[in-house]
């Protein structure tokens, strides 16, 4: 059985700068990466990594899928960066 061990916003933040919201859900984007590259069914990735069944409402619950992945593909296009500068000042 699934359990939400997070809460999560209905669509993550869509600007170009990493946000608290980023950094609180980076494990989520991750897993969310694995489970498309592994090839699993959008439900089947909403209820293992949200905690919800996606048959209550399918439509709210794909676009939140859809929402929080395209995210995680920005982190790792994008996001990524802010990340990499703050290390590299914390590290200077």
């Amino acid at each position: 059985m699934a359990r939400q061990t997070e809460t999560f916003l209905d669509e993550p933040p869509t600007g170009e700068t990493l946000t608290t919201y980023d950094r609180a859900h980076m494990k989520l984007y991750m897993r969310l990466l694995d489970a498309e590259r592994d090839g699993a069914d959008w439900r089947e990735a909403v209820h293992v990594l949200f905690g919800i069944d996606p048959e209550q409402d399918p439509e709210r619950y794909r676009s939140i899928h859809d929402a929080h992945l395209a995210r995680a593909h920005w982190m790792t296009e994008r996001g990524y960066r802010e990340l990499v500068r703050e290390s590299q000042r914390k590290n200077s």
